[in-house]
């Protein structure tokens, strides 16, 4: 039932503002309960120190958890975020950050989501989140 990466790369396109677009977000995996997108590195994205900002990553984190919950149910419907909590634990500079987001509850009306950031190439994550999401249609 998950997605394809054509079909997540299309509720992509379709479903999301043009400065979340313009974070460059790609999908590289979706699965029954999970989804992959690739933050590409860049320096619009950097704050003070070179490292890539917050704001960016809790973006990256709730637009992961869209995709992942629309793979989850097989199609995208219409939800929204209820709650994000994110700790950074680490800073990115220099390389795409894969966001992975598992949903671990998908209920009628609510899905759960734990997402895990971690730098390209690196064993550690850079940051991690947890969503609630309430599902509209």
């Amino acid at each position: 039932m998950a997605l394809t990466l054509a079909e997540a790369e299309k509720i992509l396109a379709d479903n999301f503002a043009p400065w979340v677009l313009g974070l460059g977000l790609t999908v590289e995996d979706t699965g029954e309960f999970h989804a992959v997108l690739r933050l590409p590195w860049s320096d619009a994205l950097a704050r003070d120190g070179g490292g890539i900002s917050g704001q960016a990553l809790m973006a990256a984190a709730d637009t992961a958890t869209v995709i992942a919950v629309a793979s989850a149910r097989g199609a995208y419907g219409p939800m929204t975020t209820v709650q994000q909590s994110t700790t950074f634990q680490r800073p990115v500079t220099g390389v795409d950050v894969l966001v992975d987001a598992r949903v671990t509850k998908l209920g009628r009306r609510m899905a759960f989501a734990e997402i895990t950031m971690t730098a390209e190439g690196a064993e550690e994550p850079a940051a991690r989140a947890s969503t609630v999401y309430a599902l509209l249609g």
